[in-house]
């Protein structure tokens, strides 16, 4: 049997924290459900959408990671998420249309970690 032939079911992405407890806090916030947590790592899930938060934190790392969070109205996250990011003073740009087919928006985290939220135009 060759891979080609296996099924892969998901694949998720280990999210640096800086403070871990705060970053919790900010991703239920926005939304997203901590689906269980120990001291290292917390699993998030918004509909069938998930990641891991890890106690883990470099700075080159952070400032490099990006995530992507596609939705079906990015003008109405981009509302919702106004208040969460004004209480953490976390910088969050407008949706615009983007060349490559897309409306979205950024937004960076309290760690550092570029999120792009955006829909399908």
């Amino acid at each position: 049997m060759t891979a080609q032939h296996l099924r892969s079911v998901e694949a998720k992405a280990f999210v640096p924290a800086k403070d871990f407890v705060l970053a919790q806090r900010f991703y239920q916030e926005l939304g997203f459900t901590m689906e269980w947590a120990n001291d290292e790592v917390a699993q998030f899930r918004h509909g069938p959408c998930s990641f891991l938060l890890q106690n883990f934190y470099r700075a080159e790392l952070a400032d490099n990671f990006m995530m992507h969070l596609q939705v079906e109205d990015v003008d109405r996250w981009w509302a919702a998420l106004q208040p969460v990011v004004l209480r953490h003073g976390v910088r969050c740009e407008a949706p615009s249309d983007k060349p490559w087919g897309m409306r979205d928006f950024a937004m960076v985290d309290p760690s550092g970690v570029l999120w792009r939220i955006g829909q399908t135009l």
